[in-house]
């Protein structure tokens, strides 16, 4: 799943409805407790950036949901984005044709500078783009504090009116409402939940729309003292693209069996990293049987 899904994730925010107006005393402390959470909002932005400058590099196991079936890989991180291998395919071990596209996958990337040019240049472009969607996050919405929810701070979000968005990124965004927990404490974000509350429309709708209702869950966890990774994200958006094609976006990815890896690793290393089946068979067994821990354990 490409990190612009995860970005988007990182702005939405689920409708919520507003209550009767407050007395004299309820609006005058609104705007401070308003002001409140957008400075917790902005020292948690913060945070997020410069983790992307600093942040441990790790392995981890992923699956992925779609209408096209269920899909699990191990995935390694590098300085030149993550490199991936396929396990399973709808719960079972790829057979003998599915490990030689692997095996000739990962040999194409390591044998072409281009492809790896590519890479690179791919993974900065999503790091950059994380970083413009984040900066929206303090000026974009208003906020209202919820109250504390199992050690984290509840903000519920909507769009501010009076911010003028001037990109595609901003315009998606900002039609955007919902719910957003933090952890106050080590300013981080722990979990998002969103919905589109409007169509947002291209080219005055000639050339794509996004459909009111699209919706979308992100959950994070603390994996060290200072990193946090997304263990968990759904992904329910429908659209129209250019001459009326209908498109959409259904997808599930959960992630765990997190393990700190050397940082700053090449491709070349990552690979060798990929290939400790050692480790398929140690961190499954946290997928709670969801991955057929016995199959990944027989694999050479």
């Amino acid at each position: 799943m490409r990190v612009v899904w995860v970005a988007t994730g990182i702005l939405a925010v689920v409708s919520v409805s507003c209550g009767p107006q407050a007395g004299a005393a309820g609006a005058a402390e609104a705007p401070a407790a308003s002001e409140a959470a957008t400075t917790l909002v902005r020292e948690v932005v913060y945070n997020e950036q410069h983790d992307h400058d600093a942040h441990g590099f790790w392995r981890y196991w992923v699956e992925h949901k779609s209408p096209k079936g269920t899909r699990v890989e191990e995935q390694v991180e590098t300085s030149d984005g993550p490199v991936t291998r396929a396990l399973l395919a709808d719960g079972h071990p790829l057979d003998e044709q599915g490990k030689r596209v692997e095996e000739a996958r990962l040999r194409q990337l390591l044998t072409s500078p281009s492809e790896q040019a590519s890479r690179r240049n791919a993974y900065h472009e999503d790091e950059v783009r994380i970083g413009r969607i984040l900066t929206l996050l303090p000026d974009a919405f208003l906020y209202e504090d919820a109250g504390d929810e199992n050690g984290l701070r509840h903000l519920r979000f909507r769009p501010n009116p009076s911010y003028p968005p001037h990109s595609i990124e901003a315009r998606i965004f900002h039609a955007m409402s919902g719910d957003l927990w933090l952890d106050a404490r080590m300013k981080r974000l722990a979990r998002l939940n969103g919905t589109l509350m409007e169509n947002v429309d291209f080219g005055f709708g000639l050339l794509g729309r996004l459909y009111k209702g699209g919706w979308f869950r992100m959950e994070r966890t603390q994996v060290s003292g200072t990193d946090w990774k997304t263990d968990r994200l759904e992904v329910h958006m429908s659209g129209r693209a250019m001459l009326f094609k209908t498109v959409a976006r259904e997808t599930s990815e959960v992630r765990g069996g997190f393990e700190a890896v050397p940082s700053r690793m090449s491709l070349e290393q990552g690979m060798r990293v990929l290939e400790d089946d050692k480790y398929a068979a140690r961190n499954f067994m946290s997928m709670g049987g969801r991955a057929a821990p016995v199959s990944l354990a027989m694999r050479k």
